[in-house]
């Protein structure tokens, strides 16, 4: 059975610079908001099938590019413009027939989006679009023929794509494009020979560079900082057996990450660099979840050597400045903070004191700016809320009610504003929305109805003041 996959998604696209401008005030001001709760779907590319679990939807600014399967042509590059404007279409059949390019990896740089595809002569390869069918292309043949370089870990640095990839000479390693041929090239060979460091997690630090971890002589994982010219630092190494590095998250100048290990009791220690010799913050017997919110590290962990359970933590790159911001639930079950996402200047999560059940908090980063901000299901059984994001000034999540199943919500961040769209799946039959993304004049999710399974979505989202138009 064919199946239409709504799977990685979007950028902005060729906006006007007055458009632009005149998006970032009223977004300055919290100017954007839904208009009304109905959500319409968008086009059903292929009736009467169910999809699978969707990928990662990424914000766009007027049109929304994704991947998708029409039965016909397989899975290959779209383009929507939501509730208005040309519809949805497909970008490019980039592999005729119905096998598909399977693109993914959709990053944007600049007004260009780069994503990996199979045309079926050149294997898994990297592709650029400006979102239509004359402005898509092949940009390297990095591996000569079908076998392909695989290029992953796509992330902008400075205007221009940093990605791992390999090649039949130097294995899979770091390589840079501009979108062109000739712009594209190896950045570093850090492991002369065909073997390579399979570089991964590459992320643009707030210093400008670029830092990634790299594999090294089979025994090493290393962590690298590179300013794309001069021979990558080495920073950070530890043995590959029993453990690993990971989650690598920018703060301001600082960037945190997470060394681990099966061999001790500790299990996560935490550790900052500022581009020098990183330093051990603190150690975990858990550790997930990490973001950054005014300069500091917010993260979900249960402390070392204490009774406590998984909290609400903070650091500042140092020992003395890293703490609880507050034991919601005394004992060593916790209230497990997950889904921690940073709205304007505050924090928001889902957490479970022992009393509400699991529903959505807020915090300012104190104890005392740490509060229930929603009981939407009152007592202990809670709406467990999921997918929280936040949309110019706006919080999307999904909660689970009685009666209604688990369906969007949207609260624009004040007390008492959370309230839920309008009801996608009747009943109990949960619509189970996700990867709520503003892009262009509408925001985009994922959602499951009977008729369809789970298709692509849209709400319109406005300027305040324009809601009742249809401006554009």
């Amino acid at each position: 059975m064919r199946c239409w996959r709504p799977f990685a998604v979007l950028l902005a696209l060729l906006s006007a610079p007055a458009q632009a401008q005149a998006g970032e005030s009223l977004l300055d001001a919290g100017g954007w908001k839904p208009c009304g709760r109905a959500a319409s779907p968008l086009a059903d590319l292929s009736p009467g099938t169910e999809d699978p679990e969707p990928g990662r939807l990424v914000r766009g600014e007027r049109v929304l590019l994704f991947a998708s399967d029409d039965g016909r042509h397989g899975r290959e590059p779209w383009v929507s413009t939501g509730t208005g404007g040309r519809g949805t279409s497909l970008v490019m059949d980039v592999r005729s027939g119905p096998e598909g390019s399977e693109p993914s990896g959709f990053t944007r740089v600049g007004d260009r989006v780069f994503f990996v595809a199979d045309d079926g002569e050149h294997g898994r390869e990297l592709w650029v679009s400006d979102g239509s069918s004359r402005g898509t292309q092949l940009v390297k043949d990095i591996w000569p023929g079908v076998d392909g370089s695989y290029p992953l870990s796509l992330v902008e640095v400075g205007g221009l794509l940093y990605f791992a990839a390999g090649d039949p000479d130097h294995g899979r390693e770091l390589w840079r494009s501009d979108g062109t041929s000739e712009g594209t090239w190896l950045v570093e060979d850090l492991d002369p020979g065909p073997e390579g460091t399979s570089p991964y997690q590459l992320t643009r630090g707030g210093d400008g560079a670029l830092y990634f971890i790299s594999h090294f002589q089979g025994f090493y994982m290393r962590l690298m900082r590179s300013d794309g010219r001069s021979r990558a630092a080495e920073l950070f190494r530890r043995s590959s057996e029993g453990g690993g590095l990971e989650s690598l998250l920018a703060v301001g100048n600082k960037l945190f990450f997470v060394s681990t290990s099966v061999h001790d009791d500790v299990m996560a220690e935490l550790r900052m660099t500022s581009g020098g010799a990183p330093v051990l913050v603190g150690s975990f017997p858990s550790l997930h979840d990490l973001v950054a919110l005014g300069g500091r590290l917010y993260f979900s962990a249960s402390g070392e050597g204490d009774s406590t359970g998984e909290e609400l933590w903070r650091s500042d790159g140092t020992r003395k400045g890293t703490l609880r911001v507050k034991d919601l639930r005394a004992g060593a079950e916790g209230s497990s903070p997950s889904g921690l996402t940073v709205l304007g200047r505050r924090l928001f999560f889902s957490a479970d004191d022992g009393m509400n059940g699991r529903e959505l908090w807020v915090s300012d980063g104190t104890a005392s700016g740490t509060l229930l901000f929603a009981d939407v299901v009152p007592g202990a059984g809670g709406s467990s809320p999921e997918a929280l994001t936040a949309v110019d000034g706006n919080l999307f999540f999904s909660a689970e009610t009685p009666g209604h199943g688990r369906e969007p919500w949207v609260s624009s961040g004040s007390t008492g504003s959370a309230a839920p769209l309008d009801e996608l799946a009747s009943g109990m039959d949960s619509s189970d929305p996700g990867g709520f993304v503003r892009s262009g004049w509408d925001v985009f999710f994922l959602a499951r109805d009977a008729a369809h399974g789970r298709r692509l979505w849209a709400l319109p989202f406005r300027p305040a003041h324009q809601c009742d138009n249809d401006t554009r």
